[in-house]
């Protein structure tokens, strides 16, 4: 595996840091100075993340309990706490690590700083800063629709993390959502919930959808023989809203106990919407963005 890799994208505001299977876009806005420190902060902090994970791997990769272990790593105890609070059932850490990754480099960027505003995007999971005055807008981009659904988020809000989750996405899914998208107050807590809420949009044995073990895909998932979603054929309508109803059950729970602030699942061209979500929700949601404006 090569070293961390810091460099800016072609548009030379956009600072992109891959390491592994880390990769982020991060931007930052402010008085030049400020924003030029935030910069080197973010870098050098992304230098050891992947790192510090590799190292307490093998624990991370081990399911979850309501009572938080405890953990050396900054960037794991945020994958950890994320995660315990939703343990009633089977999680790991690792449900939540792209979000914990961003939120991560996020507190190491704003430390110190002045800035209006600033996000850090883990391949759609989202680490957001919103200064006091400032807002930011987050596109949604939808699929067969040409279409990029767009929310902003102002400083009043709660919400500081964005994450998507669903069977097409990189990650292994246990549902059938084509993608679940979360607000919460961090990164990681999106990046849990979103797994979960996906995971319970489901038809349970029907015929049209195929899964394999997930060591089969991965030897090394944390899911090991749990059957993953590798394809989901033709439903019909109702068998839809029931798996959607079954996702909103779970995304109305974490609601309620305040692990999330709203949620937007989608299958099938149909699609629930769990909190106050001002979308235009007519397309497919399937991936975060963000709009520089």
């Amino acid at each position: 595996m090569n070293g961390p890799e810091v460099n800016w994208l072609p548009d030379g505001r956009r600072l992109h840091l891959n390491h592994g299977p880390i990769d982020l876009i991060v931007r930052a806005y402010g008085q030049a100075d400020e924003v030029a420190a935030a910069y080197r902060q973010a870098a050098s902090r992304f230098e050891t993340v992947l790192p510090e994970l590799v190292a307490e791997l093998g624990e991370l990769r081990r399911p979850s309990r309501p009572s938080p272990r405890r953990f050396a790593g900054t960037t794991a105890q945020r994958m950890e706490n994320a995660v315990a609070p939703l343990a009633e059932v089977f999680i790991t850490p690792m449900a939540a690590v792209a979000g914990s990754v961003a939120d991560e480099v996020m507190a190491a960027m704003v430390a110190g700083r002045t800035l209006d505003r600033a996000y850090v995007n883990n391949g759609g999971d989202i680490a957001l800063h919103v200064a006091p005055g400032q807002r930011i807008s987050v596109a949604i981009a939808g699929t067969g629709h040409g279409l990029a659904d767009r929310l902003t988020i102002a400083a009043s809000d709660p919400v500081r993390g964005i994450a998507t989750s669903g069977w097409r996405g990189r990650s292994f899914s246990l549902g059938i959502a084509d993608a679940v998208t979360v607000l919460a107050t961090t990164g990681a807590a999106a990046d849990a919930a979103a797994t979960l809420i996906a995971n319970a949009v489901d038809l349970p044995g029907h015929r049209s959808i195929t899964r394999r073990p997930a060591r089969e895909l991965a030897p090394d998932s944390d899911l090991g023989a749990r059957p993953v979603t590798t394809g989901v054929g033709p439903l019909l309508d109702p068998e839809i809203d029931a798996a959607l109803c079954a996702g909103t059950l779970v995304a109305d729970k974490f609601r309620r106990q305040g692990s999330i602030q709203s949620a937007a699942l989608f299958l099938g061209g149909r699609y629930r919407i769990c909190g106050a979500l001002e979308l235009d929700v007519s397309a497919v949601a399937t991936r975060g963005g963000l709009v520089d404006a």
